[in-house]
């Protein structure tokens, strides 16, 4: 059934979220001069996408599969009631208590999505609002949390859904725009603007191709896909320079693509290239990837290492 196939690749999907700028889990062959900014930039902005993208899954599974009796649509240890409905709209609640469907990662809090009646995901232009509450993601592995408060739009702008691809579809775009509040385990709470575009392409369930862009635009930069403050109090900006593309048979690491950290007060900015290999060499035809670039720039000092995926 389509429905089946569909939830198969879906939690593949989920793969997806720890894949953007892990920096606590890789092994460094260098250190930039003064890394503290844009190090933990690096860590919260995965702590922080894992955790949106982890329930932005679990609402593209409810609203592509539209049928609260199949418990296939369920998210692992979470409930899901759909019975409120003001004026025009309909207020479903996702509340997460326990482990995801892969195990590696402890929910709590809750998603609201609120669907004007009427509105068919499916349909080119079909848009949402999410709202995150107290919704907090704990990794097993680090034991490290975070947690978000923060609303946003969820649109799909292509219409159709990821399991048409390869036969009704050649790609489905979904955009997510908004802010969002994100709390650390050291007390810090941080306001993040977020502009993601995402490009579903290839044929499920098991060839899928994943192309993130930034259509955010703020203070001279553009091409954002999140900006706002850091933990230092600094503001910083992160641009997709060239859109990420992430390949299922890869699993889900980025193959290629250009992303930008800038700090402008503190003259810090850091370039991640991916798509290289172990050899410090960057991929070609089908290879996949086991390393990204990283050049990095503070006041007079710059250099390049290689960072493990």
């Amino acid at each position: 059934m389509k429905t089946a196939h569909y939830f198969r690749f879906a939690i593949l999907l989920i793969a997806v979220i720890g894949i953007t700028l892990s920096g606590c889990k890789k092994e460094k062959d260098n250190q930039p001069s003064d890394p503290t900014s844009l190090q933990q930039l690096s860590t919260d902005q995965q702590a922080m996408e894992v955790a949106e993208e982890e329930s932005m899954n679990d609402v593209n599974m409810y609203l592509s599969g539209g049928n609260l009796k199949s418990t296939a649509w369920f998210p692992c240890n979470a409930t899901i009631d759909s019975t409120a409905v003001i004026n025009d709209t309909i207020i479903v609640y996702i509340t997460y208590n326990g482990l995801n469907c892969r195990e590696n990662l402890f929910r709590t809090g809750q998603v609201e999505i609120r669907k004007p009646v009427g509105i068919r995901w499916y349909q080119a232009g079909a848009a949402v609002r999410v709202k995150h509450i107290n919704f907090m993601v704990t990794r097993v592995r680090t034991q490290k949390s975070v947690t978000i408060n923060g609303e946003r739009v969820y649109q799909n702008v292509s219409g159709g859904v990821i399991w048409q691809l390869g036969n009704d579809l050649s790609a489905v775009v979904h955009k997510v725009w908004g802010w969002v509040n994100v709390s650390f385990e050291d007390g810090t709470s941080k306001s993040w603007n977020v502009a993601r575009q995402k490009t579903f392409t290839g044929t499920p369930p098991e060839a899928l191709i994943l192309t993130n862009d930034g259509f955010g635009s703020a203070d001279g930069y553009d091409n954002l896909v999140i900006w706002g403050v850091n933990r230092q109090g600094e503001n910083f900006y992160t641009q997709i320079l060239q859109p990420v593309v992430f390949r299922q048979v890869c699993e889900w690491d980025p193959c290629s693509g250009v992303k930008k950290h800038s700090i402008p007060s503190a003259s810090k900015s850091a370039t991640l290239t991916f798509g290289y290999n172990s050899n410090n060499e960057p991929i070609s035809g089908d290879d996949c990837p086991t390393k990204y670039r990283v050049d990095w720039q503070h006041n007079n000092n710059s250099g390049t290492i290689y960072l493990w995926l």
